[in-house]
């Protein structure tokens, strides 16, 4: 994709990652950047490479495929935001978020050489590129990079993250952008696992989401949403397709769409080695069904399938363009790539756009919470557009509306058929995989007997084997007494020979005497 077409986006087929071809020298490669889009440019600070964090900050311009470099000054700023440490440069930092706000690029958290006790806000004035630190009060959180940071109207929301002395969190911070004031937000029932390197959205201005990331030994796949309103977390199940854990990934929102990119995870390849790999499919959630859908894939060394990688949203000619940015997957990358999102179905029906717009709302409203909990009163639904819908539009707009119902009724009736039969399928599975496990555990104690038996058999061998030793090293010894003993045996023969000689040769004498 070359840069002297300013209209190559147009060029883009939809939901394919498409390398750019740059015009001139890109930065340096990196991951574990902060990236945010103000108008066509992309602007990429700081990030880490070969355990070095970097401080620079580039900018892609989208219209013309060119990368330039900001170059910052310290001087005195004038503005709400104080710059508190005018002299000082801005510090080299990585997993560090990074938002537009007002005139200006916030940048915020991130892990650095200089350990801090207290998160910092750093500032860069995009007229005048003035940088420094921005004043913040309140309830201060500690200092942590990982996090992730949701911007809600002049709220930022942050969550979790890991601190300098490799402590992970799970607390909700809140920073107010009027005030630059910080507060701690308190949330019932059972909140994410703590965690670093997830993702996370806003949905419908109040709900927040919270997907992946991982701990420092557990990867995870999980979603959390926290209703900003009730301040209660909950786990909804995801429909759709099958995901992986991931930690590292990127998110970027557009409408009620989030779309994911990137992370992985560390996988045994034996019993003492791990080895990080990357997840190549790109994702998106659909925020209002909570149906996850694999858009593409790459290969499994591609640059897209990195941690650390960024994923940004820029509008050319009115059509979102997807951006992604560096990455690690055992090479640092320093590639930009785009994706012409295809244009989702509405997770609305288009009885939406009818004159009986309110009444099909509440009444498709209707349908979807009674579905859920798995009770489908058709009647009911009807009274109810029945009763909105008074006043609002003729008779062939109320038949042609609950038509309309009727078939997402039996839409509705059908997947929730097919959630119950995956949900005894996987019972089924999970209950089989539980006998297999008992089996096999069976069979191992009975292998671990035989074993200890076995082991006890071999010591008493090893105790005769032993004694036997010792008596063929004392064999010598034996046959030297054989052999003395001969010895002796032959000097008494010898002597009792001897002596009976002499005894016979003093009987004869005897005898002869006595016959004289």
């Amino acid at each position: 994709m070359g840069a002297e077409n300013s209209h190559w986006h147009l060029e883009l087929n939809y939901d394919q990652w498409v390398a750019l071809s740059v015009s001139g020298s890109r930065p340096s490669a990196r991951y574990k950047h902060a990236a945010a889009v103000v108008d066509t440019k992309l602007y990429i600070s700081g990030g880490s490479r070969n355990g070095r964090y970097l401080s620079d900050v580039q900018v892609f311009d989208l219209e013309t495929l060119a990368w330039s470099s900001l170059k910052l000054s310290t001087e005195p700023n004038v503005d709400k935001i104080n710059d508190s440490l005018p002299r000082e440069i801005l510090p080299a930092t990585s997993g560090h978020s990074m938002f537009k706000w007002g005139n200006k690029l916030l940048l915020v958290g991130g892990h650095s050489k200089n350990i801090s006790a207290n998160l910092s806000v750093w500032f860069i004035d995009l007229e005048s590129h003035h940088c420094g630190v921005a004043e913040t009060t309140g309830k201060v959180p500690v200092a942590r990079g990982g996090q992730s940071l949701t911007l809600v109207g002049s709220k930022l929301i942050m969550f979790g993250g890991e601190d300098g002395h490799r402590q992970l969190m799970n607390d909700v911070h809140i920073l107010d952008m009027e005030t630059m004031t910080w507060d701690v937000l308190a949330a019932t029932q059972t909140p994410p696992a703590p965690r670093f390197d997830h993702t996370a959205a806003v949905h419908a201005e109040r709900y927040l989401l919270i997907f992946g990331g991982c701990s420092h030994s557990i990867f995870f796949n999980d979603l959390h949403v926290l209703d900003l309103e009730t301040m209660e977390w909950s786990q909804p199940q995801i429909q759709g397709d099958l995901v992986t854990p991931r930690a590292g990934h990127a998110g970027i929102t557009i409408d009620e769409n989030w779309y994911i990119v990137g992370g992985g995870d560390n996988r045994s390849v034996s019993s003492w080695v791990s080895l990080f790999t990357g997840a190549p499919e790109t994702l998106v959630l659909n925020m209002s069904k909570l149906v996850m859908t694999v858009l593409t894939s790459v290969g499994g060394r591609d640059p897209l399938a990195s941690e650390g990688v960024s994923l940004s949203s820029v509008l050319l000619d009115g059509e979102e363009i997807l951006v992604a940015f560096g990455g690690y997957n055992g090479k640092y990358n320093n590639e930009a790539y785009v994706m012409r999102p295809k244009p989702r179905d509405s997770p609305h029906p288009k009885i939406f756009q009818s004159p009986a717009a309110a009444a099909a709302a509440a009444s498709v409203t209707a349908a979807y919470a009674l579905s859920k909990s798995g009770k489908l009163e058709f009647s009911e639904m009807e009274d109810l557009n029945i009763k909105l819908a008074q006043g609002n539009g003729s008779q062939w707009d109320l038949a042609s509306d609950i038509t309309a119902i009727r078939e997402e009724k039996k839409m509705l009736e059908s997947a929730l058929a097919k959630v119950r039969a995956d949900n005894s399928s996987f019972k089924g599975k999970i209950d089989e995989t539980t006998g297999t496990h008992a089996d096999l555990s069976k069979e191992l104690h009975s292998v671990q007997g035989q074993l200890n038996a076995e082991r006890s058999r071999c010591a008493k061998l090893e105790a005769q084997i032993s004694e036997l030793q010792k008596m063929l090293e004392s064999s010598p010894s034996i046959e030297e007494e054989v052999q003395l003993l001969r010895k002796q045996k032959s000097a008494w023969e010898h002597d009792m020979e001897l002596a009976s000689a002499v005894q016979r040769q003093s009987s004869g004498g005897v005898w002869k005497w006595m016959s004289r």
